[in-house]
C-alpha cells in the first residue's frame, strides 16, 4: 500500500518530457488501428488515401513532438504543424491530426516569448495551405478554411487564458508569502522590542540607583544582585524568543532551561510586578478571579500589556507610584495600569511608540479594545479588554 503510495510523488519527479509520452502513444497507437483509419481531422476535402510508408512518419512527426510541448513549445508547434499539413494534403487524415490542437494549446499555455509573433507566422503559414487544399480538393466552401482557424485561435486563446490565470495564481501566492513575511518579522520585532527593552530598563534603573549606594556596601550588592537576575531573565526571554524562531535553537540545552523557556501568561504578573518593585518602581497589585487554563493568546497578550506598561513607568515615572489591576473574566481578561506623572524620567529621550502600537495591534487582532493616554488629574493609563477564546 505505501508503494502505490509513493507512485504519484515518483511520476511528479520524473522529468516533463517523460511524463507527456503517454499522451503520445495515446496518438500514435490508434492511427494505425483499422477502426480508426481516415477519422481523423479533415480540411479542404482531400480524398482519403490509404497508409503507406510516408504516413508513417507523418504520423510520427504529428504525435512524438508533443513530448516536448512544455520545454520546447515553439518547436513542438512547428514540427507538427508541418506533419498536420503533409497530412491533409496526402489525404491520410489520421487520428495523429489531434496532436495540433494539443500542441496549440501547450504553445498558449508554456509559451513565454515572442507570443503574437509566433500567432501571427503561424497563421501567415495556413494561408498558402488554406489555398492548396482548396485547389487539389472537392471544392469545400471557404467558410471551412475560416470556421477551421478560428476553432485553432480559440484553443490558443483558452491556452493563453489558463497561462494568465497561472500567472494571476502566482503573484496572488508571492503576495500573500510577502504579506505573511511581513507580518512575521513584525511579530519577531514586537517579541523583542517587549523583551529587550523591559529588562534593559529595569537594569538601567537598577545600575543608576546603584550608583547612589557606594556608602551602604550591603544595598549595593543587593542592587547589584538585582542587576544580575534581570540579565539572567533577559537571557533566558531571549533563548526562547530565538526558540520560537527557530525550533531546533538550543536543542542540546533544552533539558536544562525547559521551563525558562515556556510562553509568558497572565499567571506570573506576580513575578514581573515584584521584578518591577526591586528596580524601585513601587507597584501595588490586584488581581480578581483566576486565569482560565484555555486562554491561550489572550493570557500572552494580556501579560504583555502589562509588561510594556510597567516598562514605561520605570522609564517615564520613575519611583511614582503605579497600580496594576487585573481581572479575570469567563469571556476577557481586562488590564487597567495607571501610573502618577511625578516621577524622575530615567530616559533621556522619548519613546518610539511602538511598545504601545504593538499592544493596540495586537488586542485588536484578538477583537479586543485598547487605549492608552494621559489621565485627566495628571500620570497615564493604559487600559486593555483581551477577549478570551478569541481569534488566534
Amino acid at each position: 500500500m505505501s508503494a502505490l503510495l509513493r507512485v504519484p510523488e515518483l511520476w511528479r519527479r520524473l522529468d516533463v518530457t517523460l511524463r507527456d509520452l503517454p499522451l503520445v502513444l495515446l496518438l500514435f497507437v490508434p492511427s494505425f488501428m483499422p477502426m480508426f483509419f481516415n477519422y481523423g481531422t479533415q480540411v479542404g476535402g482531400v480524398p482519403d488515401r490509404p497508409l503507406d510508408t510516408i504516413a508513417v512518419v507523418v504520423i510520427a512527426l504529428q504525435s512524438f513532438p508533443l513530448a516536448l510541448r512544455r520545454r520546447w513549445p515553439t518547436l513542438c508547434l512547428a514540427l507538427i504543424a508541418v506533419g498536420f499539413a503533409v497530412d491533409q494534403l496526402l489525404g491520410y487524415h489520421t487520428v495523429a491530426g489531434t496532436g495540433l490542437a494539443i500542441a496549440v494549446l501547450s504553445a498558449g499555455v508554456h509559451l513565454e516569448r515572442q507570443r503574437r509573433l509566433t500567432a501571427l507566422l503561424f497563421s501567415l503559414a495556413y494561408l498558402p495551405l488554406a489555398v492548396v487544399l482548396y485547389q487539389i480538393g472537392t471544392g469545400e466552401p471557404v467558410s471551412e478554411f475560416v470556421v477551421f482557424y478560428l476553432a485553432v485561435a480559440l484553443v490558443w486563446g483558452i491556452g493563453s487564458w489558463v497561462r494568465s490565470t497561472r500567472i494571476a495564481e502566482a503573484e496572488r501566492r508571492r503576495r500573500v508569502a510577502q504579506d505573511v513575511l511581513v507580518a512575521e518579522r513584525a511579530r519577531i520585532a514586537r517579541e523583542l522590542h517587549d523583551v529587550v527593552t523591559h529588562h534593559v530598563t529595569a537594569m538601567v534603573v537598577q545600575t543608576e540607583a546603584a550608583r547612589y549606594l557606594t556608602a551602604a556596601p550591603d544595598r549595593l550588592d543587593q542592587a547589584l544582585a538585582s542587576v544580575t537576575d534581570t540579565g539572567r531573565r533577559a537571557t533566558s526571554d531571549l533563548r526562547r524568543l530565538l526558540e520560537l524562531i527557530d525550533p531546533d535553537h538550543g536543542t542540546d540545552q533544552g533539558a536544562d532551561h525547559g521551563s525558562e523557556t515556556r510562553m509568558p501568561h497572565t499567571g506570573v504578573l506576580s513575578e514581573l510586578v515584584e521584578h518591577t518593585r526591586e528596580a524601585g518602581q513601587p507597584v501595588a497589585f490586584t488581581e480578581e478571579g483566576a486565569p482560565s487554563e484555555p486562554s491561550g493568546s489572550a493570557d500572552f497578550v494580556a501579560f504583555r500589556v502589562v509588561q510594556e506598561a510597567l516598562t514605561n513607568a520605570l522609564k517615564y515615572a520613575h519611583g511614582t507610584p503605579t497600580s496594576v489591576r487585573v481581572r479575570h473574566g469567563k469571556k476577557d481578561i481586562t488590564v487597567r495600569i495607571d501610573t502618577d506623572g511625578s516621577g524622575t524620567q530615567v530616559s533621556s529621550t522619548g519613546g518610539s511608540g511602538r511598545g504601545l502600537n504593538g499592544l493596540r495591534e495586537r488586542v485588536e487582532v484578538l477583537g479586543g479594545d485598547f487605549s492608552a493616554g494621559e489621565r485627566d488629574g495628571g500620570g497615564f493609563a493604559v487600559q486593555a479588554r483581551v477577549p478570551v477564546g478569541g481569534r488566534s
